[in-house]
């Protein structure tokens, strides 16, 4: 193999490491919007308490009722896995036009960015194997392990 062709397969490896940690990335986020975008804009949505009355396979349910001018709600569902156990009073956001609630505060923001902490401690793998980036895969890890961390510890 010539020094030309090593080069540019090199240079071909190097950037599919990049794409797919890219894509990681991307995904991660796009994941986590779909959530965090009622944690994060929720002016003009249902704010409220959520007191967890039952918890049914994947999710709990409970009467909702408003912080503000909005109508209370007698059957509300939240992920089991965001609900901590019966009689709990969770803060919460109802997304739009639904029964769906979704944990508000700080606690619910690092919940709901918990699919791009994933994708960024995968991410870092790829950075610190394919892209031969050991220091900024550390700092791309220990950012997504400490949004897990922080997360788990909050809820």
């Amino acid at each position: 193999m010539t020094k030309r062709s090593r080069t540019f397969l090199l240079v071909v490896v190097r950037a599919a490491a990049a794409l797919v940690a890219v894509v990681l990335v991307v995904a991660g986020f796009w994941s986590s919007w779909g959530t965090a975008q009622h944690v994060m804009l929720s002016k003009g949505r249902d704010h409220g308490r959520l007191t967890v009355t039952s918890c049914a396979a994947d999710v709990c349910t409970g009467p909702f009722v408003p912080t503000g001018g909005s109508a209370p709600h007698a059957h509300v569902t939240i992920p089991d896995s965001v609900a901590a156990r019966r009689g709990d009073r969770l803060p919460v956001v109802l997304k739009p036009g639904t029964d769906d609630a979704v944990r508000s505060g700080f606690a619910g923001l690092l919940y709901a960015w918990l699919p791009l902490a994933g994708a960024l401690l995968l991410a870092s793998l790829l950075v610190a194997g394919g892209l031969r980036m050991p220091r900024t895969a550390w700092v791309v890890g220990l950012l997504g392990a400490a949004a897990m961390a922080s997360a788990f510890i909050a809820l």
